[in-house]
């Protein structure tokens, strides 16, 4: 019988999807009043790998993660992931969305998304937020599963996430000598 012991902490991170940089800046004051100093911000990258949200953010689409200093319970997710969607409400004008604000969870073995979107892969979480494992660190570098999304494979994205994952080491260990 394994013996239950509580979840490692993780880093929480949010992929930021938009074209207006000050909804993003609003959106990222946000999430700092929420959850805290930002650790590191990655680069904007354009976004082109596919149509989806043309319609709603439309041209000229950039991504941009950003990590957050403090360290959450994985079990979090489900709530941060619900108050990232009224975020996404807050700046929607006439239907569509204006950002999109992916957040997600990193360890030193997983990078997690949280969503709303149930799919075979995915597993239910509560009120209604699923969690994908998107990525598996494996052989000194982050792995795709056949479901992964066609950006996060990249190595411009497994790049970024190797570097969060050297910082949360850095924090982890950190953290063990105080103790």
């Amino acid at each position: 019988m394994g013996k239950i012991t509580p979840p490692e902490r993780a880093m929480l991170f949010a992929g930021f999807l938009f074209n207006d940089i000050l909804i993003f800046e609003k959106s990222l004051e946000l999430l700092t009043k929420l959850h805290g100093e930002i650790l590191f911000k990655s680069q904007q990258i354009n976004w082109n790998y596919s149509e989806y949200y043309k319609d709603e953010l439309g041209g000229n689409i950039l991504r941009q993660f950003v990590f957050f200093k403090n360290l959450i319970d994985p079990v979090n997710i489900v709530d941060i992931k619900i108050q990232t969607n009224k975020f996404e409400e807050m700046f929607t004008t006439n239907n569509r969305r204006r950002i999109n604000i992916d957040p997600g969870y990193l360890t030193l073995s997983k990078i997690i998304l949280a969503t709303t979107k149930n799919y075979s892969h995915r597993i239910y979480l509560g009120k209604g937020i699923y969690a994908e494992a998107t990525l598996i660190y494996k052989n000194n570098t982050y792995t795709p599963f056949f479901y992964t999304y066609k950006d996060y494979r990249g190595k411009e994205y497994i790049d970024i996430f190797i570097k969060a994952r050297n910082e949360l080491k850095t924090i982890l260990k950190d953290q063990s000598a105080r103790i």
